[in-house]
């Protein structure tokens, strides 16, 4: 029986389109896959740990074999909690909506918290870095209220897709595949529910190859 982690990254719940799309293919990936676990994470909710000065010093003298309070050991250890909880999946799917050309913050810290070397990354100074988290596919589904179509003007303020595809490639995550929704906003709703269609539909039948 294998494990698909769904992480999302929007506040939205059902008005979310990201969700929308993402949870159509999760759907259909139960459908097809019974015998599989899902378990579902949606960071703007989750009580992430915060990375501070106890985590940051404890995770340094830990991993260096130095001297360290209680208080730094407890930090660290709720960070690789959340790493261990990541890395216990065999697939991944995210829901990820454009906040200000990037992706939301809340995002932004679990990949802080999991990208950790010895854990998702290593480095060698001869070869450089190395992903960790091998041999696993990711959906993702990203939604933005804009249109940033690659070769045109628009594409140099996205910083959402190419920021999630280099982190997931960075922990050694390869096989990635997406559905982009877009615009949810500028052109209207009529537009947007036809798009929010024809992306559920193209998310359901990626799933079928997942």
């Amino acid at each position: 029986m294998g494990k698909l982690l769904y992480i999302q990254a929007s506040p939205m719940a059902e008005l979310s389109y990201s969700i929308a799309v993402a949870g159509a293919f999760v759907d259909e990936y139960r459908r097809l896959h019974p015998g599989d676990a899902v378990a579902t994470l949606n960071v703007c909710d989750a009580d992430l740990p915060a990375f501070g000065a106890a985590a940051a010093r404890g995770k340094y003298a830990i991993m260096h074999g130095r001297p360290h309070s209680a208080a730094e050991r407890a930090a660290w250890e709720a960070v690789e909690k959340v790493i261990a909880e990541f890395k216990s999946a065999d697939k991944y799917v995210l829901a990820v909506p454009m906040w200000n050309f990037g992706i939301p913050y809340r995002l932004k810290q679990y990949f802080d918290l999991i990208v950790q070397p010895t854990y998702t990354f290593s480095f060698d100074p001869a070869t450089g870095y190395t992903g960790l988290v091998t041999g696993r596919p990711a959906f993702v589904a990203y939604a933005r209220g804009g249109e940033y179509p690659e070769g045109s003007p628009a594409a140099g303020m996205d910083h959402q897709k190419p920021y999630v595809d280099m982190i997931l490639r960075f922990m050694g995550i390869t096989d990635i595949r997406s559905v982009v929704i877009e615009p949810t906003l500028m052109a209207g709703p009529d537009v947007a529910a036809a798009k929010r269609k024809d992306a559920v539909e193209q998310a359901r039948q990626m799933a079928r190859q997942f």
